[in-house]
């Protein structure tokens, strides 16, 4: 890694269900963690409200980053670590997973010729370096090559692309070591009812109407809330090492999720904080999180979802502010001894450009 400068490093710029990010081969990084978080900071225009010297979108959203590489494990194909870059701080975070960004690994990875294509559709095991979870993915492969042309359809995403079906078999407990992991289907915090969930998200789940807000607001009404903002917070603080996370200050986990009754046909509406902005849509694995909170009977989701009569396989519609996010969800058992089955979600993604980008900074 010299001259970077001059050089540049290969990187590919995709968009992953409704985020964006660079998509990178581990090779062709820093191996130590500080030299490749002082790399990513600069490529992204970090830290910077606008980013405006990177590649960064000046939203959290589409400042992200995934590194791949072939995996040795015998139960995964590929390595995938996802990193967090902060717009406005110098801080790179690798605690959380990103769902929305694993929808474009498995093309990165057959197009960077880590694994190859089948006919038709092709199967892909992702070990994911964060929670040391396995995903599974299936991808649309027409003539054994990469295809983003395809007729899905996902909201806060405009057009058609090709599907790409994400499955979780190992998310529940994957960040915070139990489904559950205050042992509780509700805590109490600030005296407010919560429910600290960690089904591939480590998320803190209220009513918003406990928090004096209707749920349904913009969000950029939301953003602009201080006082709301400062209740979160707090809570958010508390829960932190709660659920075994330790001190979240400098962290963006948990998420926090306020829900409130559907009103657009889903099974729950949702605004989430992400952790100190408010989101535009919802994460993947977030909404997967919210999704069995809506299953636990007596939490603050499960008061408000209006839940399909379903036995086995449920879809649940989380609305957010720009739609709703399908999760198909099959569990059984309830309250702390829920378990889970299945938890998948169809996403898409599309590579936007494939080249070298040029770092401010030299290593």
């Amino acid at each position: 890694m010299t001259s970077v400068l001059h050089s540049g490093v290969a990187c590919t710029w995709m968009r992953g269900g409704t985020s964006k990010g660079a998509y990178f081969l581990k090779q062709d990084l820093p191996l130590d963690p500080v030299q490749r978080d002082k790399l990513l900071l600069s490529i992204m225009g970090s830290p910077d409200e606008r980013q405006i010297d990177g590649i960064g979108g000046a939203d959290p959203l589409c400042s992200k980053v995934a590194i791949v590489s072939r995996s040795d494990r015998p139960d995964a194909d590929i390595d995938y670590l996802f990193l967090q870059v902060f717009v406005d701080q110098a801080l790179v975070s690798e605690a959380q997973n990103c769902g929305n960004i694993l929808s474009g690994v498995g093309q990165f990875a057959i197009e960077q010729s880590l694994i190859q294509a089948s006919e038709g559709t092709t199967q892909v095991a992702v070990y994911m370096q964060n929670s040391e979870q396995v995903a599974e993915l299936t991808l649309e492969t027409p003539d054994a090559r990469v295809s983003y042309a395809g007729d899905t359809v996902i909201d806060g995403v405009p057009g058609k692309a090709a599907r790409v079906l994400q499955n979780f078999p190992q998310a529940a407990g994957s960040s915070c070591g139990a489904l559950l992991p205050t042992g509780s289907v509700v805590d109490r915090i600030d005296g407010i009812n919560v429910t600290c969930i960690d089904n591939g998200m480590p998320v803190v789940v209220l009513q918003a109407s406990d928090l004096g807000i209707s749920g349904y607001e913009s969000r950029e009404s939301l953003d602009n809330n201080q006082q709301l903002k400062e209740k979160l917070e707090s809570i958010r603080l508390q829960a932190g090492p709660a659920m075994n996370l330790g001190d979240v200050k400098d962290k963006s986990v948990p998420k926090m999720t306020m829900v409130a009754p559907p009103v657009n046909g889903g099974v729950v509406t949702t605004r989430t904080f992400i952790p100190h902005r408010c989101h535009a849509s919802i994460g993947v694995l977030g909404a997967v999180s919210v999704a069995t909170a809506c299953m636990l009977d007596g939490s603050p989701a499960n008061s408000v979802a209006e839940l399909p009569v379903t036995q086995g396989d449920v879809l649940i519609d989380v609305e957010h502010p720009i739609g709703r996010a399908g999760v198909m969800m099959n569990a059984s058992g309830n309250d702390a001894g829920i378990k889970i089955h299945k938890a998948a979600v169809v996403r898409t993604a599309r590579k936007l450009f494939e080249g070298k980008v040029f770092p401010s900074v030299e290593l």
